[in-house]
């Protein structure tokens, strides 16, 4: 009968080419193999070909009181158990011969193996006459192993251990990084259904419908990094000429934004005076500042501005967020800069300047997020409001026109480098 030595030393018959060949079949078969189950399955096939045995048992005491002790899996199962999903099918023992032995922390070779009648694991080891037990450590414990057994007695040397428990802890070691890479997949998997909720509830926040006002026409661009994130716009319907814009970033990125993101939504609007920009804003960040971002440490910039459908005009406030840019018919660009105030959730008695700016019929206006003008190519470089400029001036003069110009520019320039932020784009036509 082979021994693992022997196959692999210069001592075996079969040529050295021969030997070769199994071992790179067998490193590529258990490479390949995506599962802990079929890892396992892949390995025993290919060692029993080097090392026939008659049965063969996996322990655990992983989780488990001292002294007790898991089989795992076993070679007489007709009905395979996984062991990574059924626990509760799996037997355990307090006492025994296979209690001792994976407490031992050791291998153990048994040669002349006397089985007790009232061993609780009786009918696994029943009709052997020799075993090796190899321990498998994780953390310096041997918390599995693999029991090898043989109806014939004085089949396995201690010579042998070393290898034996040197290659059994290799594979331990691959189906333990298999096991928990398939929980990281699942734990993922399950982040992943949450964010898509979040999303969801995120997307339902914002407005389904654009406003219909006879002298502004309006389109909208919204994406998130993944899944949720904390940009946010709006439209607040004040009277029959006037309407309500509000754009808004809240810091930090994912799920706490986004958090922070339905928070903000839920404060404007319960905003008392929607028509005043300052005393929208001011209500917003009171109610940050009281409630949220106190220990968190986050703010919100935005900008909101009151359209007057009938005069043509924005009266807006600016708390720390990038200033619209208005391309003017006659291809110049300028922004509304106002007055700007620190961002919403820091200063509970900040005031924000109001400002009035007449526009011009064929006006261009393009709200954005930091999420534009942040975006990077592959040199680490800022898009910047320079590019945001060049690419309105070249837009057509409808808003869905200027919204595709400059996503185009956006994307040209980060040739293919992912966006790290949300982006949203509101573009606006005077008319």
């Amino acid at each position: 009968m082979t021994d693992l030595t022997t196959f692999f030393s210069g001592k075996h018959t079969s040529p050295w080419q021969e030997r070769l060949a199994f071992v790179i079949s067998m490193m590529k078969d258990i490479s390949s193999q995506a599962d802990a189950k079929s890892l396992v399955a892949a390995y025993s096939r290919y060692m029993n070909q080097v090392m026939p045995i008659d049965r063969r048992l996996s322990l655990s005491r992983r989780g488990l009181p001292h002294g007790s002790v898991r089989i795992t899996r076993s070679s007489t199962w007709t009905d395979e158990i996984d062991p990574w999903g059924s626990d509760a099918r799996l037997p355990i023992f307090t006492s025994g011969l296979l209690s001792e032995m994976i407490y031992r922390d050791g291998p153990t070779v048994i040669n002349d193996l006397q089985l007790d009648p009232n061993d609780p694991a009786c009918e696994y080891l029943e009709g052997m006459g020799s075993l090796t037990a190899l321990p498998l450590y994780d953390q310096g414990e041997a918390l599995n192993m693999v029991v090898s057994l043989r109806r014939a007695r004085d089949t396995f040397t201690p010579d042998t251990l070393p290898e034996y428990v040197w290659t059994a802890n290799l594979f331990g070691r691959a189906t333990h990084n298999l096991v928990l890479g398939d929980e990281v997949r699942k734990a993922y998997d399950a982040i992943d259904r949450e964010l898509q909720t979040v999303a969801a509830v995120q997307h339902s926040l914002l407005p389904q419908e654009l406003p219909k006002l006879a002298t502004l026409e309006i389109a909208a661009h919204y994406v998130t990094s993944r899944w949720a994130g904390g940009d946010y716009y709006d439209f607040f319907p004040i009277d029959a000429h006037r309407c309500g814009i509000l754009i808004a970033d809240v810091s930090g990125h994912r799920t706490p934004a986004a958090v922070f993101m339905a928070v903000t939504h839920s404060l404007a609007h319960t905003a008392p005076d929607p028509a005043d920009p300052d005393a929208f804003l001011r209500h917003i960040n009171r109610g940050l500042c009281r409630h949220y971002t106190r220990e968190t440490g986050r703010f919100v910039t935005a900008f909101y501005g009151v359209y007057d459908d009938d005069a043509r005009t924005i009266t807006f406030a600016n708390a720390g967020h990038p200033p619209p840019h208005v391309r003017r018919s006659s291809a110049n660009v300028f922004e509304l800069d106002g007055n700007s105030g620190i961002p919403l959730g820091i200063l509970d008695d900040e005031t924000y300047a109001v400002d009035t700016v007449h526009l011009c019929e064929g006006d261009l206006v393009v709200l954005y997020t930091d999420g534009v003008t942040e975006t990077r190519n592959g040199a680490d470089e800022l898009f910047g409001t320079e590019r945001l400029d060049v690419a309105m001036m070249q837009a057509e003069s409808t808003p869905p026109l200027m919204l595709a110009a400059v996503l185009g520019a956006m994307d040209a320039f980060r040739a293919g480098v992912t966006h790290m932020d949300d982006v949203t784009l509101l573009a606006a036509r005077v008319r």
